[in-house]
């Protein structure tokens, strides 16, 4: 999968992840909206996302917004980012408050484009979806 030449700002999930470079989406033949979109080719854990489930209720569009951030469910979900992949989800989110969601979606363009061939490198693993090399580096700051 080529990366868009803007990353769509509903691809940014309520938690703080980035779906555009989730690995069910990058792998995907019919990758799927994002979070904030259809469920349509979603996977079954999307789809049932408590995360989610709790911003529509709430009446927030991203779980920085909420009184309650962060709650339990983030915090749990952040460590295990942050064990897993090297990454921050209520750091991305933190930047989104701050600089905006059309910038942070153009650093994660620069981030997790791979320079070869121009794919969508994909966090969970830092291989570029289109190219298959791996990438170590993808994504850390």
């Amino acid at each position: 999968m080529k990366m868009p030449d803007t990353i769509d700002t509903a691809m940014f999930a309520p938690c703080g992840m980035n779906c555009m470079v989730c690995y069910k989406h990058c792998y995907h033949k019919k990758p799927c909206a994002g979070c904030l979109n259809s469920d349509k080719g979603k996977p079954e854990h999307c789809r049932k996302c408590r995360i989610k489930a709790c911003a529509l209720e709430k009446g927030v569009q991203y779980c920085f917004e909420c009184a309650a951030y962060p709650c339990k469910p983030v915090k749990s979900l952040e460590k295990s980012y942050n064990i897993r992949y090297n990454t921050s989800l209520m750091e991305n989110s933190r930047r989104v408050k701050e600089s905006g969601l059309e910038a942070f979606m153009a650093q994660q363009k620069q981030l997790f484009t791979c320079p070869d061939c121009g794919g969508v490198i994909s966090l969970h693993d830092a291989e570029c979806s289109a190219c298959g090399q791996k990438l170590e580096t993808a994504g850390r700051e």
